[in-house]
């Protein structure tokens, strides 16, 4: 009889990365083409990447930015805010509003008094 070390070959755990990567992408795809995919919201979004940057600068592996590719980033964020707010702006709405699915009219209880 083989002596086992405690180790399996089967299993999801035993694969090597790329296959297991496979199989998760087309799980993520079936998902959305069901509609059952989570969805995140900004804030989760938010949250979710302030965690993963926390947890990659406890481990020492989050990117250093050096000065100049910080000035970079917010240049290209800046420029991204300024053309969602042109966009939300030209076709009447807020950015917020369109967001949430508020029809922007103000609240019920504004348009009963």
């Amino acid at each position: 009889m083989a002596q086992n070390s405690g180790t399996s070959n089967r299993g999801f755990a035993s694969m090597d990365r790329e296959k297991q990567r496979e199989i998760a992408s087309k799980g993520g795809q079936a998902a959305h083409q069901k509609g059952t995919a989570h969805e995140f919201t900004p804030e989760e979004a938010r949250e979710a990447g302030r965690k993963g940057g926390q947890a990659a600068h406890n481990k020492g592996t989050a990117h250093e930015f050096t000065s100049e590719e910080a000035r970079e980033a917010g240049r290209k964020g800046g420029q991204s805010r300024s053309r969602n707010s042109a966009k939300s702006s030209r076709s009447g709405q807020s950015g917020r509003g369109s967001r949430t699915g508020q029809s922007g009219r103000g609240s019920q209880s504004a348009a009963r008094s």
